[in-house]
Order: structure tokens, then C-alpha cells, then sequence
């Protein structure tokens, strides 16, 4: 019997300020999986080893350069691995997917992070394994070892995350999941036959309150930024100073984000940064001068500003005077000759919703 549902997985900004890689917050910017699966069509999904046709909307993000093939495209490489782990070797016979992505890639708006948790989530359903969203996040950590991002597209809102110490048992088998569902000769010959497991419980989180006043202004250069590289320019080790400079603006930010009202005087200092803001500055022309010199005294309704995950997305949280305050950042953009959009955006509470159609 042919079925259909929808899965909505939001964007995310992670770090905010001084949490880098502890905060998280899901934003209202979805990737859209329209998933229908009907064993008479089985024809149409013949190209595919994995019984699955991969399709995007033309408007989507990366359109012309994104893998339609399932064991190539990070979605349904996800969904194979959490399959794989559950003795499914394939998706059902006659699954099309039709996705729509407007989460900018390599913009620091957990465009991967989403992906991740969209695939889990698909295997979820295609496999009917009846996993909680616990669970899933556990199957998502397996793959993408930052739980800020991850934890708040899962779960939704304002969230702090961590991952707790594994023991030598849980850490025994150390295959890639992702590596192990790649065709040959990434994932090597034979490989996922037997994916590991993930152990239980791997990511632990709370989901704070925020002030529904409180809206996301973000302001994307229209450059890409790999994670990988941003970590790069990171120093290995920081002086207690700079340390405790964070824990302490970490501790205040997401008391300060509930507040109403939401008082500038107290949220902005408290989103600043040492951990990695001023190392990236080298990845990010006018980064520098835009955190410093675009405030509340000289922008009304500003509250605070930091970038958004590893750049180079700007984030700045406000009450009023969005299109002020976004020309203003992509002013100062466009002095280094880097053009920007930007976006209105709120916290998505629920995080990733399933609607069945």
C-alpha cells in the first residue's frame, strides 16, 4: 500500500557567543523531504542499487551540483547507515524522495546538521524502527560528533548540548558509520554489512527558555566557509583567562535570553567571545569591526551579535529595527567587496516534524 509524509528539518545557529560548541538554536529556515513510497513505481527507483530516486526543487541550495545517487548524497547515505544497523539493507521498493533545501551550504546554518537528522529521521520512517528522538540523536552523533547543531535541529529551540565520556567497551568497534555506507573505494570492499550500533545516550542536552521578543537577523556573505577549515585557525590550548572569560558570559547569555524584557545592556557583553571569534577574523573580512562596532547604542533593538557556527554567517538577536540593523552588517560586508543576503528568522521550537500525508 502506497504511503507519503513530510519531513520538515530546521536550519540552526550554534556557538552563540561565548557557547562554542555547547549552544544551539533551531531556526525557522526548513529542509523539506517529501517521501513517498509505492512498491508500483518500483520501476522509476531501478537506477538506484538502494531502491530510492533522489530528486530537488530547482530553488533549492546546491541544485546543480548536489549527488542524486543514494549512496552518495549525505540525506540518504545517513538514512543507509541507520538502515544498515537494523539488518535493512535498502530502502523499500519505490521510495522517491523529493527535497527542498533553502538552508544555505557552508554558511554556518547547519546545513549538514540538518541533513544528518533528516536522513536518521527518514531511515526512522522507511524502516518503521519506531526509535524515540533520543534515540535518533544518538544514531546523528555517530556522524556528526558536534552536538550543538545537531541537538538543536532534533530537538528544536534554544538548547545546550554535550556529549558524555564513552566507555572502552561502547568505543571497541572505531569504523566511520558514514565511510561504511559509501560505495567502493571509499567505504572499501564489503563494507557496511555490519554497522556498529551506536552506544546509548551519547548526547546529553537541555532546551532553555527564550523570549519570543527576541528574533534572529541573519546576514549570509555569499562565500562558503568549511567547518573543517574554521576549526583549522583555532589555537590547541587557551589561557585560563580566555577560558573563564566564556564560562562566565555563557552562564549569564541564557538567563538573560528568558528575561522580558530582554535587556541589552546585559545580553550584548555577555555574547562576547575568546574561544574562536578572533581567530577566524583571517577567514572573514570585517568580522572584526562588524562585532565590535554594531551595538545597541548605535542600533536600537540590537541586543547582541556573534557569528553562527563556524561563519561566515553573522547572527544578531533583536527586538526591532531588523532591516536597519541587517543593511547596516551588509554595509560593512560590502567594503570588502562581498555581497550578502539576509534573513528574519525565529527559534523553530519543535525541532524536526514528520507529517504524514
Amino acid at each position: 500500500m502506497a504511503r507519503s509524509f513530510r519531513i520538515k528539518v530546521p536550519a540552526s545557529s550554534a556557538n552563540i557567543g561565548p557557547g562554542y560548541d555547547v549552544l544551539g538554536i533551531g531556526l525557522s529556515l526548513f529542509l523539506e523531504l517529501n517521501v513517498t513510497i509505492d512498491s508500483s513505481q518500483a520501476h522509476e527507483t531501478n537506477d538506484d542499487p538502494n531502491n530510492c530516486k533522489l530528486t530537488y526543487s530547482e530553488d533549492s541550495e546546491g541544485f546543480d551540483s548536489v549527488p542524486l545517487q543514494s549512496d552518495a548524497n549525505l540525506i540518504t547515505r545517513t538514512a543507509l547507515y541507520v538502515l544498515r544497523c537494523n539488518n535493512i539493507r535498502s530502502f523499500p521498493s519505490g521510495t522517491k524522495v523529493h527535497i527542498h533545501n533553502p538552508i544555505p551550504l557552508g554558511r554556518g546554518l547547519g546545513s549538514s546538521g540538518a541533513a544528518v537528522v533528516g536522513g536518521v529521521v527518514l531511515a526512522n520512517e522507511v524502516g518503521k524502527l519506531g526509535f524515540t528522538r533520543q534515540r535518533m540523536l544518538d544514531f546523528c552523533l555517530m556522524i556528526e560528533r558536534h552536538p550543538d547543531n545537531i541537538t538543536a535541529a532534533m530537538m528544536g529551540g534554544f538548547c545546550g548540548s554535550f556529549l558524555r565520556d564513552l566507555t572502552p567497551q561502547e568505543i571497541e568497534r572505531r569504523e566511520i558509520p558514514l565511510a561504511e555506507v559509501l560505495p567502493e573505494p571509499s567505504g572499501g570492499e564489503n563494507t557496511g554489512l555490519v554497522p556498529p550500533l551506536p552506544p546509548t545516550d551519547i548526547g546529553r542536552h537541555v532546551k532553555y527558555s527564550w523570549n519570543p521578543a527576541i528574533k534572529c537577523i541573519a546576514i549570509i556573505p555569499n562565500f562558503e566557509l568549511s567547518t573543517a577549515d574554521s576549526r583549522g585557525v583555532l589555537p590547541k590550548a587557551y589561557t585560563t583567562q580566555d577560558l573563564v572569560f566564556n564560562l562566565q558570559r555563557l552562564a549569564v547569555l541564557t538567563a538573560s535570553l528568558t528575561m522580558d524584557p530582554p535587556d541589552s545592556e546585559l545580553i550584548y557583553p555577555a555574547m562576547q567571545d575568546r574561544v574562536h571569534q578572533p581567530y577566524r577574523k583571517t577567514l572573514i573580512p570585517g568580522l572584526t569591526e562588524i562585532l565590535s562596532s554594531v551595538t545597541p547604542t548605535t542600533h536600537p533593538g540590537l541586543l547582541g551579535i556573534c557569528l553562527s557556527g563556524a561563519g561566515p554567517t553573522i547572527l544578531a538577536l533583536a527586538t526591532e529595527n531588523f532591516d536597519d540593523i541587517a543593511q547596516e552588517i551588509i554595509n560593512r560586508f560590502s567594503k570588502h567587496n562581498i555581497q550578502c543576503s539576509w534573513k528574519l528568522l525565529e527559534p523553530a521550537y519543535e525541532g524536526v516534524i514528520v507529517e504524514q500525508q
